[in-house]
């Protein structure tokens, strides 16, 4: 059955809004929460050092934005106030929403929502930023899973405008309402997505890196240009090559999610031993500046095979219907699955949280005529 949509937006009253974490992501989000909603925001972490650096982080962010006229005079100033920070979950008493952006560990996520909801009274919701990791698995133990709901985000969070709205088996109306209002109050498209792994954009890109990574690494073993491998999918006009997105990302977050679709589809997502090596290595970049590949990334290649002299060429042309192949097939799938209702809603996702060309991800997938 295809993913249930949410009921009509309705709006809430908020009076505070809770974010647990203190990292990048965790900050955009508070930004976002008190700049559109103007409530106060209080943000948590294990460590008081991790909370105050955020709060100066963010300070900074929104002076430099007042200063390039980005916000208005004054704005900066009167958005940080509304920012606090706290180590004890117990100062969300009051939150009518708790969003949680920390490490993707189910049993971290699992910990800090049964905090917050110690917390926080029945009706407030607890929504989760993750990227991949089962919403519904996050929501069991608690004494109102109900009210728990994927609302995952996309970097950056102040313009990429796509929310994938994720609904559990437990899910309330109630709950998917409120969410999908507070969604259009922050000025974000919601699509309504199935609590499958991956969801759309991370299911679909992270295919996409199984594949690329697969023929990088055989073309290293061929004595071949892994580049050209990377350079590949240039006709389709994405708005980054494959290590270019995977470098903005993080070697380690992106390993951590092909982790995660390789123990939901093995057949389909593969793990790659190279961005393995990378991220076991702290290795966070795999380009350098000029666009080569980085020394200590290339270093974790495999090493050519054989003693054939000179390189082995790169069929670009076979790389690209590779990848054309298996996301036609990964998309054929989600919707047998009903990850989301149609097509449509796929290119959305790719277009709004992606950055895709218009149209999204069907016009590429259209078989390239046999020459």
């Amino acid at each position: 059955m295809p993913a249930p949509r949410a009921s009509a937006p309705r709006p809430r009253p908020l009076r505070a809004i809770g974010v647990v974490g203190a990292g990048l992501m965790a900050s955009q989000l508070a930004t976002l929460f008190a700049q559109q909603l103007r409530v106060p925001v209080t943000m948590s972490d294990l460590s008081a050092e991790r909370v105050d650096a955020a709060l100066g982080a963010i300070r900074a962010r929104l002076e430099r934005a007042e200063a390039k006229g980005r916000l208005a005079p004054g704005d900066a100033s009167e958005v940080a106030s509304l920012i606090s920070g706290t180590t004890d979950p117990a100062d969300f008493a009051g939150c009518d929403v708790v969003i949680e952006a920390v490490f993707e560990e189910l049993s971290v996520k699992r910990s800090v929502f049964a905090a917050a909801e110690a917390a926080v009274d029945p009706h407030a919701l607890l929504l989760t930023n993750t990227s991949s990791l089962s919403v519904a698995a996050m929501a069991e133990g608690l004494a109102h899973p109900e009210r728990v709901v994927g609302f995952h985000f996309f970097n950056p969070v102040a313009v990429l405008p796509l929310l994938e709205l994720v609904r559990t088996p437990f899910a309330s109306e109630d709950a998917m309402s409120a969410a999908a209002g507070l969604a259009a109050a922050l000025g974000k498209t919601a699509v309504p997505v199935a609590d499958a792994p991956g969801f759309v954009v991370n299911r679909l890109l992270t295919r996409l890196f199984s594949e690329t990574m697969a023929e990088i690494e055989a073309a290293a073993a061929a004595g071949g240009d892994p580049l050209a491998v990377d350079r590949a999918l240039a006709p389709w006009n994405l708005p980054m090559t494959p290590l270019t997105l995977i470098d903005y990302i993080g070697t380690g977050v992106q390993q951590h999610i092909c982790a995660t679709m390789h123990r939901a589809y093995p057949e389909r997502f593969p793990l790659s031993p190279w961005l393995a090596a990378a991220a076991g290595s702290g290795v966070r970049r795999l380009l350098a500046d000029d666009g080569a590949l980085s020394p200590e990334a290339a270093a974790l290649l495999p090493p050519p095979v054989g003693t054939a002299a000179g390189a082995a060429a790169v069929d670009q042309a076979r790389v690209l219907e590779r990848v054309r192949a298996a996301l036609a097939e990964e998309v054929g799938i989600m919707l047998a699955e009903g990850v989301v209702a149609s097509a449509e809603d796929i290119d959305r996702c790719m277009v709004l949280g992606a950055n895709y060309p218009a149209g999204g991800l069907s016009p590429l997938l259209a078989p390239v005529p046999a020459r």
